[in-house]
């Protein structure tokens, strides 16, 4: 049996022990306030000692840069939305100003949109359009394949272009690049429930990061919307 009782209990007590007491007893510093000063820290990035106010002072300042970092980071986010909404409005304002020329309408849609958002490579297909469009590169024949897999995309397709046949529609790039990734839309009459789509709008870049199926598709969503509304007007059942 050990000779001291008093120091067996000390040893008995665990860091657990003693944090769980000093948060269930918000006094103990007030009545030790001199203690305070006295307690010493390793600092983070180095071997020497702190006192605690200098730790805390310390970890308020990384909390603070932490923030500013974040708030930075929000401003650019707001800043490309914001930049993106002007030319999301821009394509939008060219898309109706050439509604009332159907036949012009899908090489403005096009053009447009590759200025505005810097796009190497667009193209487009539509079927079941009227007897008066059927000459028209963006009506030319399209496989039972393309057909399906449009019906099958329940939001745009984004990634890698593993030898899709839409991105034969696709040209070389200025930079004579041909197309690495791609982001497929399926185009819907408005209104219609359930419908099938009667077109596939493809956007390409020799850029294999330019459109990834991590990316985000509620622009390019809006986007088909957009294109859909335009180009209805070129059906047959229009």
């Amino acid at each position: 049996m050990s000779s001291n009782p008093a120091a067996d209990a000390v040893q008995g007590i665990t860091e657990t022990d003693i944090a769980n007491y000093l948060a269930a007893t918000p006094g103990f510093f007030e009545r030790h306030a001199a203690l305070l000063a006295t307690v010493q820290l390793q600092h983070p990035h180095g071997a020497r000692a702190v006192s605690l106010q200098e730790r805390q002072a310390e970890m308020l300042r990384d909390k603070i840069k932490g923030l500013e970092l974040r708030i930075i980071d929000m401003i650019r986010n707001g800043q490309d939305n914001v930049a993106i909404a002007d030319r999301l409005h821009r394509w939008t304002l060219a898309v109706m100003r050439a509604a009332g020329t159907p036949a012009e309408l899908p090489e403005v849609l096009l053009r447009e949109l590759r200025h505005q958002f810097m796009i190497p490579q667009a193209s487009l297909r539509l079927w079941g359009v009227a007897a008066a469009f059927e000459k028209a590169e963006y009506a030319a024949a399209v496989s039972a394949d393309v057909k399906s897999f449009a019906s099958s995309l329940s939001q745009p397709y984004c990634g890698v272009n593993s030898g899709f046949e839409a991105a034969r529609w696709l040209g070389l790039s200025e930079s004579g690049g041909t197309a690495t990734s791609l982001a497929l839309i399926p185009l819907h009459q408005p209104g219609v429930q359930d419908d099938k789509p009667f077109g596939l709008l493809v956007l390409g870049s020799p850029d294999p990061t330019r459109y990834t199926a991590e990316m985000g598709t509620d622009f390019l969503t809006r986007v088909g919307e957009i294109a859909s509304a335009g180009l209805a007007g070129l059906l047959a059942s229009a």
